[in-house]
């Protein structure tokens, strides 16, 4: 499952990618079209899945993503970002004045994978802090959290019960495996300075 890891040049280019897709629809009001010729690595332009996350004083300003690979990886990071500047229903849309204080880091997952688990006690020894990132799903309520979040719930108990809130689940709900499936995913972590 592990990630096949971008290098720094192509690190680079989708930071600086996702702050001119903002930059440019802040001015235009519309996304920014990308000409292929203009991407300095065949593997930008395959299909890829990513979250683009904003931080605004230490503190989240948007994230969006997309769990499953379906469009080239570039045209992903251009929506995702614009996804999270404007379109996350937490915050209110950004304003042109906000983006200097932004930082953006970027996780390149990997696929998601089917995580069978017998019991809860079963999900709790196998599920690996900081390497997994994980989906949960229970009827229509699903909610994912990135591998990063585990800085904030090093505490596997409290990454589960605070990922259910998420779904809109009860937050001892991940208890009933039986009736919960999981996904475990991994990602590639980079960000601005």
């Amino acid at each position: 499952m592990a990630v096949k890891k971008l290098d720094v040049k192509e690190q680079r280019f989708l930071l600086a990618l996702a702050r001119k897709s903002i930059e440019y629809y802040l001015k235009n009001g519309k996304q920014m079209v990308l000409d292929p010729k203009d991407v300095p690595s065949k593997r930008l332009i395959e299909d890829g899945a990513c979250f683009v996350t904003l931080y605004k004083n230490g503190g989240l300003r948007g994230c969006i993503g997309t769990l499953e690979a379906h469009r080239p990886l570039v045209m992903d990071v251009i929506d995702n970002a614009v996804c999270s500047a404007f379109g996350d229903p937490r915050f209110p849309e950004m304003r042109g004045d906000e983006l200097p204080l932004v930082k953006i880091s970027i996780s390149f997952l990997t696929p998601p994978e089917k995580f069978p688990v017998k019991d809860e006690k079963d999900l709790l020894s196998r599920l690996d802090p900081k390497k997994h990132g994980l989906i949960i799903q229970k009827g229509y309520a699903r909610a994912t959290f990135l591998p990063v979040v585990w800085e904030e719930l090093p505490d596997k108990t409290e990454f589960l019960r605070h990922l259910c809130m998420k779904a809109g689940l009860n937050p001892d709900e991940w208890k009933d495996t039986r009736s919960m499936k999981f996904f475990v995913y991994e990602a590639q972590e980079f960000g601005e300075e």
